[in-house]
């Protein structure tokens, strides 16, 4: 089997680097400065255990790709890029290519089976960095991220079961699971998250932190419950992924910010946050739940993007002072952790 890596970087990056590590054919697909120094001088894994250059086959574009039967495209571009990524793929490779969603967020895979008959949901679970043009870090100990698989809406093939074979062989931990969206709802969860840290910028540990953190994941579990939407429990997640993951040591590295930070920190203008916060708010929307938080910290990001604003743009008391004044209008109480 073939792996095309679809958005080459933090996740991309590393998942392809470690299957080509193993013996795997892999192309990447990437863009810009990122795509010159691969094809120069190799995409750069750094890593707990290894920090090494793998000449990975790279390209700009999949119509620069002679697509075979036994290809298996991995996407992992943010989700704001996916629409113009999927339909690049299916005129250049036909609706007949196995997509896997390795991608945060519930929207994507539902934007690919708009296009391919074989779509897969994987779930994204990997402490990883791209901010250096050639280079990723993986950052996670004994390995390096988990990524159970399973046939979109539900189900599973002896693709997918081959697919996770692949990767569990190549420092990485993956499993067909035929509820494969439960994990990928309960990630979320953690995701709604990444836009406190853009707007305010590392709290990690204070008390104001961690309980909006809370409370802003109570307001998409309340969403959730409304919709009738099944998601993993905590201690499912825990055992079945976190556990699996702790963080290592990466010489001369400290660990950054989540993957909406690192697009910031890259400069973009645009952010993944409206299908993460922003999936909550259309849910609440649809089930008469209002997500006042999960409203605020979506357009306050995307804002931020927009105007090129670094992370730490808004401090935590003018964080707090928005949603106040937005949960006001929604007639929903103040809520714990937010004055």
């Amino acid at each position: 089997m073939r792996y095309i890596i679809y958005g080459a970087g933090a996740i991309g990056g590393s998942i392809g680097a470690r299957l080509f590590q193993a013996g795997h054919e892999v192309i990447l697909i990437c863009r810009g400065d990122h795509l010159a120094a691969i094809r120069q001088d190799g995409l750069r894994l750094r890593a707990p255990d290894v920090d090494a250059r793998f000449p990975v086959a790279a390209v700009g574009h999949p119509r620069e790709i002679d697509f075979r039967t036994d290809d298996a495209v991995i996407l992992t571009m943010k989700t704001q890029d996916t629409e113009r990524a999927l339909f690049d793929l299916e005129t250049s490779g036909g609706s007949d290519v196995r997509v896997i969603c390795t991608q945060n967020g519930v929207e994507n895979e539902r934007l690919a089976a708009r296009r391919f008959a074989r779509v897969y949901a994987m779930l994204v679970a990997m402490p990883a960095s791209y901010l250096v043009a050639g280079e990723v870090i993986a950052e996670a100990i004994p390995i390096s991220g988990v990524h159970h698989i399973g046939r979109f809406p539900a189900g599973v093939d002896a693709f997918a079961e081959r697919v996770a074979a692949d990767i569990s062989r190549s420092t990485l931990l993956s499993e067909a699971d035929p509820r494969i969206m439960r994990l990928k709802y309960t990630k979320l969860l953690a995701n709604v998250g990444n836009a406190i840290q853009v707007i305010t910028g590392f709290m990690r540990g204070s008390a104001e932190n961690t309980a909006l953190m809370t409370a802003v994941r109570q307001e998409a579990v309340d969403v959730y419950n409304a919709a009738g939407i099944d998601f993993a429990s905590d201690e499912e997640y825990t055992e079945r992924v976190q556990r699996h993951l702790k963080q290592g040591q990466v010489e001369g590295w400290l660990r950054g910010g989540s993957s909406t930070w690192q697009s910031l920190m890259r400069g973009h203008t645009t952010v993944e946050v409206d299908y993460l916060n922003g999936e909550i708010v259309l849910l609440g929307a649809l089930h008469g739940v209002p997500a006042p938080i999960n409203s605020v910290l979506r357009r306050t990001a995307v804002a931020m993007a927009a105007a090129g604003h670094k992370p730490g743009h808004h401090s935590f008391e003018e964080l707090q002072a928005m949603i106040a004044a937005e949960r006001a209008r929604a007639g929903a109480p103040a809520g714990e952790g937010v004055r």
